[in-house]
């Protein structure tokens, strides 16, 4: 599988309390293909027919109060990323976060308010 560019939007995520609801919405609207992530509980994984592998999620939320869609920037740095962003306005949501398999991300609100993403890949 081909990495994307760095500093790139590499990934979205969707997040829904009402997840196999949406996912159908997105399978038939685009014929998307939803897997349960097996290093994350209560995450699907998305695919596009003819994709080379995962482009985003589905994140199960709580209830509709946590719902979003946001897009995620393949990194160099996270860490160094996260600085940066601070420096230039922006807050860090949730601050640099190792997943299991080694992925490492954050979220940051821009000075708007918008909430984006940034990762580097696990291995």
């Amino acid at each position: 599988m081909t990495q994307p560019a760095e500093n790139t939007v590499a990934w979205f995520q969707i997040g829904s309390d009402k997840p196999a609801e949406v996912g159908k919405f997105y399978g038939d609207l685009f014929g998307w293909n939803f897997t349960p992530d097996p290093n994350t509980d209560g995450y699907d994984l998305i695919t596009y027919p003819g994709g080379q592998g995962p482009s985003g999620g589905i994140m199960h939320s709580a209830d509709a109060s946590a719902n979003h869609a946001t897009f995620v920037v393949l990194v160099r740095d996270v860490a160094a990323t996260v600085a940066a962003a601070e420096g230039y306005g922006g807050k860090v949501l949730v601050p640099p976060t190792t997943a299991k398999d080694g992925l490492v991300f954050a979220h940051i609100l821009d000075p708007s308010g918008n909430n984006f993403g940034v990762f580097t890949p696990g291995s």
